[in-house]
């Protein structure tokens, strides 16, 4: 397990889980896509940016089951994610490019956050 407390850990892995909006299904299926060539495709291991296959493997973990490098890149993640969108954003498509880097991290634009998911959920 990673060298963090349990609060920092849970904060951590809340943050994440609602910045990381894709299913690891679909994010799989984008890292294929993003990485598919005309001519040839990545080998598994290969496909998408290292960052989106290590979120790709933290989805995978039980938070137990964490690294050191497994919480780098999760607040990595959330830093970035939070950079890029602000704090409650609206579902926006802005431009592809920015989008597909967005979604190279699990986190789709497009789609609520999973806070907002819980909200709508409750009304």
């Amino acid at each position: 397990m990673a060298d963090i407390s349990e609060r920092e850990l849970d904060e951590v892995w809340e943050q994440f889980h609602a910045v990381v909006n894709m299913t690891s299904r679909e994010l799989h299926e984008w890292l294929m896509t993003e990485s598919a060539g005309e001519a040839t495709e990545k080998l598994p291991e290969q496909m998408g940016p290292e960052t989106g296959r290590h979120v790709l493997e933290v989805l995978g973990k039980r938070r137990g089951d964490l690294t050191d490098d497994d919480i780098g890149v999760m607040r990595g993640v959330v830093d970035t994610v939070s950079a890029e969108r602000g704090t409650d954003p609206d579902p926006t498509a802005g431009d592809s490019g920015w989008r597909h880097r967005m979604m190279n991290l699990g986190h789709d634009p497009l789609k609520p956050l999973a806070s907002e998911r819980s909200r709508a959920r409750r009304r």
